[in-house]
């Protein structure tokens, strides 16, 4: 058979031969990206765990290291090789190469470098751009200039707006939704955890407070209620990042979840026009202090304020950053506490002793309230909201550090490799963390290594909102806790499992913009 003058067997010979260079290129391509690292330990995979082809599969060996690797396997790839930096290697689509570190001293090298020498790679973040440029999908000058306009916003004022309008948001729940019910059931944690992260955060970061029993009046001009928008956008956050434009219209969940996003830039850009030269002492929500700190007035000679749409990306950065990360932290921290019934009594206990005639805990008994923080802390440690920092090595360089053995080991890092700081290996690193898998706010309350605890990242980079989110998650569990004990809900189907068995199940968890527990039943009775 002839095919445009190739018969069938050339044609299959050209498409072999092509085939067959492409595989070649493959292998040569692979084989030097491992001699480039001296062959270091690790893991050699068809498929890149970074492509979506190879985050299909679940962790499959020689074929993928599979969605969730490093959280699934934490400390025990390095423990297996008696080393805390490892490689990863993939051949396909191209050849790639990323070491996982979980060394605390070659982690401080990365984070606190200066000159360009370990820079974030941008293309894995633009995607975070549609509202706007922001700090997050930024580097060198240009992250320079959103630090230090948006760094003030974040200031012990906003701290302690945060804890009054945390404290607010916990009583109201108490006192209307909860009012008369000496048990609350909540079939997945998340369902309490979500709101109370989202009404604080329309509060103390937007200067809108949202009330558990709002009323359902839209605004003239909009077609949803601000609450509804921003509730929308948190939920369906991963349609718009996965859903091409183009096809945001097809189903009627695309169709709200696009409305939900227009709806929240309008609400956003209004709320900047109304707030625009009428700033007051008065108004710490960040929007206010973001728009304060972007005046002329406050500018240096040659700074560029922010334009709308750099605002607007920011406060959306700190609406997704700040919602999501701590509810699913607080949503751990409740399993964990019902799973150690003894740690929540020392919790109780700290609170009587702190608060002992029962008075609304304030910003500042925060200091004193020592073990809500550490049981926070905790649960950061033990199910950190994020899984990898991920970094690029601009320059041929070199890590130093100690083998399981005591030995001295150098890694040869050449420009342009990925660097995957592993934060569930570094907070499950036993040279750092006593019995990592054990749950003991305790070992937050005396002095412990705060190189090893990376959940808001660290360094130049670490999370300016950190102080927003642990005063949050400190108000949160010492009112509720304070009232309310506890406990896992018992479920017939489970009636035969055993401690070890519930502990599992509970505490399952999957990423797909942070880490968050897949099913998560809870009781909680008021306290007499």
């Amino acid at each position: 058979m002839i095919i445009s003058g190739l018969s069938l067997e050339t044609l299959a010979i050209l498409v072999g031969s092509v085939a067959g260079l492409r595989a070649l290129q493959l292998f040569l391509d692979f084989r030097r990206l491992l001699a480039s690292i001296h062959h270091l330990p690790g893991y050699r995979t068809i498929l890149g765990s970074s492509t979506v082809l190879g985050n299909l599969f679940p962790p499959t060996p020689l074929l993928t290291l599979g969605h969730d690797f490093t959280w699934l396997s934490k400390h025990a790839p390095f423990a297996e090789r008696g080393l805390d930096i490892i490689s990863a290697v993939a051949c396909w689509p191209k050849a790639k190469g990323s070491l996982l570190i979980a060394d605390v001293n070659v982690i401080k090298d990365i984070v606190w470098s200066r000159g360009g020498r370990f820079p974030k790679p941008l293309a894995q973040y633009t995607i975070l751009t549609f509202f706007g440029e922001n700090i997050v999908v930024s580097e060198g000058n240009e992250w320079k200039r959103y630090r230090k306009i948006i760094a003030p916003a974040f200031s012990e004022r906003n701290n302690r707006l945060v804890w009054d309008a945390t404290t607010q948001i916990m009583l109201d729940l108490f006192d209307t939704m909860w009012a008369g019910q000496d048990e609350v059931v909540v079939n997945h944690s998340v369902d309490l955890t979500l709101p109370i992260a989202l009404f604080v955060i329309g509060a103390a970061g937007f200067g809108r407070p949202i009330s558990w029993k709002e009323d359902d009046m839209v605004p003239l001009g909009h077609q949803l209620t601000f609450k509804d928008a921003i509730h929308t956008v948190t939920q369906d956050l991963t349609l718009k990042l996965l859903v091409p434009r183009w096809a945001m219209g097809l189903t009627k969940r695309f169709r709200r979840t696009k409305l939900a996003f227009d709806e929240l830039h309008q609400y956003l850009t209004e709320m900047i026009h109304e707030r625009q030269g009428q700033h007051k002492e008065d108004n710490n929500d960040l929007l206010s202090s973001l728009l304060a700190a972007n005046d002329d007035e406050n500018l240096s000679k040659g700074e560029v304020k922010l334009r709308d749409s750099e605002l607007i990306g920011n406060i959306f950065i700190f609406l997704v950053a700040g919602h999501e990360t701590t509810a699913h932290t607080l949503s751990f921290a409740f399993a964990l506490l019902a799973l150690h019934p003894d740690k929540q009594e020392e919790l109780y206990q700290e609170i009587n002793r702190v608060l002992p005639d029962g008075r609304i805990p304030n910003y500042d008994d925060m200091p004193s309230l020592a073990y809500s923080s550490a049981v926070f802390n905790e649960a950061l440690r033990m199910f950190s909201p994020v899984s990898t920092v991920p970094k690029v090595s601009a320059e041929d360089t070199t890590f130093t550090l100690t083998d399981v053995n005591g030995t001295m080991k150098t890694v040869v890092v050449p420009q342009g490799l990925n660097l995957t700081l592993d934060v569930p290996g570094l907070h499950y690193n036993p040279k750092y963390w006593e019995d990592p898998y054990t749950f003991k706010p305790e070992r937050f309350l005396g002095d412990w290594n705060r190189d090893a605890f990376l959940p808001f990242s660290s360094g130049y980079r670490g999370c300016v909102g950190r102080k927003f989110s642990e005063a949050e998650g400190a108000a949160v569990l010492t009112l509720l806790i304070s009232r309310y004990t506890v406990s896992i809900k018992d479920e017939p189907q489970f009636a035969g499992e055993t401690y070890e068995q519930r502990k599992a199940r509970v505490l399952n968890a999957q990423s797909v913009i942070t880490l968050a527990p897949t099913r998560l039943p809870l009781v909680f009775r008021r306290r007499t």
